[in-house]
């Protein structure tokens, strides 16, 4: 599952998850979670958000929220779930390389990888990953934006 570039996004939900990330960034590296209340900033987005808290030591991503569109699209609830417990998310699973691709570059990533869940109609899903943490530290939690492409539109 290849990375795309932010200009590539064909969803408008996750280039507007995208646009609304950048303008609470501002001129840092990536914002801080304290910096958005997506539930009144942008309520229509949050349908379509994930956040994952980063725990180190040992490293794992934890579902803290996932949004009703996101839950509704996909064949299992994974709220407070760790991703090393879910088989298809684990490490080396591609899902969880563009995680660590993240932390290690402290930048967005942006994938659309085939949508695997129970709806027919999907084709795919477009995820912009985003990170968040304080003014000079390390990510504590990412921001996902996720839509889901219908065949007719993939």
């Amino acid at each position: 599952m290849a990375a795309i570039e932010a200009a590539d996004l064909r969803s408008p939900i996750t280039r507007a998850g995208y646009e609304y990330w950048l303008r609470k960034k501002g001129d840092r590296v990536f914002p801080a979670r304290a910096d958005f209340d997506p539930l009144l900033d942008e309520p229509k987005l949050s349908r379509n958000m994930v956040l994952v808290d980063v725990e180190r030591d040992p490293l794992d991503f934890r579902y803290r929220y996932i949004g009703t569109r996101v839950r509704e699209n996909m064949s299992a609830e994974w709220t407070g779930k760790r991703m090393s417990e879910i088989p298809m998310q684990r490490s080396p699973n591609p899902i969880w390389q563009h995680h660590l691709w993240v932390l290690e570059h402290r930048m967005p990533r942006f994938y659309r990888p085939a949508y695997l869940g129970p709806f027919k109609e999907f084709k795919f899903i477009e995820s912009a990953q985003l990170p968040l943490g304080p003014a000079g530290g390390e990510i504590e939690m990412m921001m996902v934006f996720v839509d889901f492409l219908r065949r007719s539109t993939a």
